[in-house]
């Protein structure tokens, strides 16, 4: 064999295996679009030691639809807040992906409103106010269960305008996400209220098919690994930028009006006090 012949042998072989190792890679599809859950995703995945590819759908879907969607195999991955049902019927991953923060909620209001809020001094009062929501986030059903008067939407947009034409009184959504969702829906009629925190024990997960469970063990194996170092808090921060945020949203300077969460898993890991915010031991202003 010539040295040009042993050359091109060798590359071939290189190349191969190359190939092979790309076909080796398990796909992953997921909803999840670029933001600090997959970027969490991402980094457990490494963290698991497992290989996959991650292909991430563009197509906007209600929780409805992606469990329809993982129960069928076509998506293996999404992220939801927690509920009973969803838990018994796709595969949850029991670390909570905002620390608890998604369950302590900010609200939008109409500005011509700001007095009324202020005037709240405990649940009786805030349950004269009525609230709006999406008929599919797990959020309504705790309203409903706690009493609060509702309206609801199927679509999540239509909530801003249903709002601001009065239809019911406010929008509460997580702390980490309101300054920059009213951003997206700008209307120089509505506010972040200064007043008020809704408060409940609804964590946020990964959720895994049924047909992909080794999936879920891999995400959770790199979760673990995460939080024992430390390296989920740091990134989740900085990803959050948490120091700023408890600035703005002067948590403890506001009335807590608390919630209870129905038919909660026994499972929810209320007792491993590393996963959460400190946010659910505050007390809040007392008037």
């Amino acid at each position: 064999m010539t040295h040009r012949s042993w050359l091109s042998a060798l590359l071939c072989a290189a190349l191969l295996v190359q190939s092979s190792s790309l076909l080796a890679k398990e796909t992953l599809t997921t909803t999840i679009p670029d933001s600090w859950q997959f970027t969490l995703l991402n980094e457990a995945l490494k963290r698991s030691g497992a290989d996959y590819q991650i292909n991430q759908m563009t197509t906007d879907m209600n929780q409805k639809r992606q469990v329809e969607e993982a129960l069928a195999g076509n998506i293996d991955v999404f992220w939801s807040m927690t509920s009973a049902e969803l838990e018994k019927t796709v595969v949850p991953i029991r670390i909570p992906l905002f620390k608890g923060l998604l369950g302590n909620r900010l609200l939008i209001i109409r500005k011509d409103q700001q007095a009324r809020f202020a005037a709240v001094r405990n649940k009786a009062d805030f349950a004269v106010l009525k609230a709006g929501q999406n008929r599919y986030w797990p959020d309504a059903g705790i309203i409903e269960y706690n009493g609060l008067p509702l309206v609801t939407s199927y679509k999540y947009v239509n909530l801003y305008p249903m709002l601001e034409g009065g239809r019911f009184d406010y929008l509460a959504l997580g702390a980490q996400e309101i300054w920059d969702e009213l951003g997206k829906h700008p209307d120089p009629a509505l506010t972040v209220d200064s007043h008020i925190l809704l408060q409940y024990r609804s964590p946020a997960y990964f959720f895994v098919s049924p047909k992909r469970k080794q999936v879920a063990d891999d995400i959770l194996r790199g979760l673990e690994a995460m939080i024992a170092d430390g390296s989920f808090d740091r990134m989740f921060n900085e990803a959050l930028q948490i120091d700023a945020l408890y600035r703005k949203a002067n948590f403890e300077n506001r009335v807590i009006i608390r919630l209870e969460t129905p038919d909660l898993s026994p499972q929810t890991p209320i007792n491993r006090p590393e996963l959460w915010l400190d946010l659910f031991s505050m007390e809040g202003v007392k008037q």
